[in-house]
């Protein structure tokens, strides 16, 4: 009966037998694969990141095109604002209901129309304008038969830029039956921030009474 040898047979170098250059070559075989490695990794991290770039772009484009759809004061028609561009309609609106909120009041609706007008007050100017309109109502506390009339003029024109309405107005100022008109030009700043009309300065300049 054979016995069969359970001992463990040595590996075999397998370099024996082989000339020096042999394995030189093979070493720099292998590094030439880790190196072709490496370099299609990193050309993997860059169009990822370039991917990602592009993506990106797209998404912020696509933010900025949105057109949000806004109604205000419960009017309607073509009112909308595309990124922070607002269509003509929209600023025409918002200029009447400026005007009227600002403009036209005595002293049994001038508190109601100020508050809603302060609703669209940028915080950052909102101390000012509140403080501006507080003095109209001091006024009208002290002569209750006042009241003001404001109107958008028809022979000019209204101005607008991105941040800038420039409305020629009259003005009838009534208090105890006695009329004054004045006429000059109320001058609207505004901002739009995600799709909203921000107010952030109101002031009446060049006023000057009819004769």
């Amino acid at each position: 009966m054979r016995i069969r040898s359970t001992a463990r047979q040595p590996e075999l170098d397998p370099l024996m037998g082989k000339p020096a250059s042999w394995g030189i070559h093979r070493y720099l075989q292998g590094s030439s694969n880790l190196f072709e490695e490496n370099r299609l990794l990193k050309f993997a991290v860059t169009g990822l990141f370039g991917v990602t770039a592009v993506l990106g772009l797209v998404i912020y484009s696509s933010n900025q095109n949105q057109r949000t759809v806004v109604v205000p004061f419960g009017a309607s028609g073509d009112l909308y604002v595309t990124g922070n561009k607002p269509s003509s309609a929209y600023l025409r609106t918002m200029t009447r209901n400026i005007v009227a909120m600002a403009g036209t009041y005595s002293a049994y609706s001038a508190d109601r129309q100020f508050q809603e007008l302060l609703t669209l007050v940028h915080p950052s100017a909102f101390n000012s304008i509140r403080d501006s309109l507080n003095g109209i109502l001091d006024e009208l506390a002290d002569n209750p038969t006042l009241s003001i009339a404001t109107y958008i003029r028809t022979d000019q024109p209204v101005t607008y830029t991105e941040r800038d309405i420039v409305v020629p107005v009259e003005k009838v100022r009534v208090i105890g039956g006695v009329i004054r008109k004045f006429r000059g030009v109320l001058h609207i700043r505004y901002a739009l921030d995600n799709g909203r009309f921000w107010l952030t300065a109101l002031s009446e300049e060049n006023f000057n009474a009819e004769s």
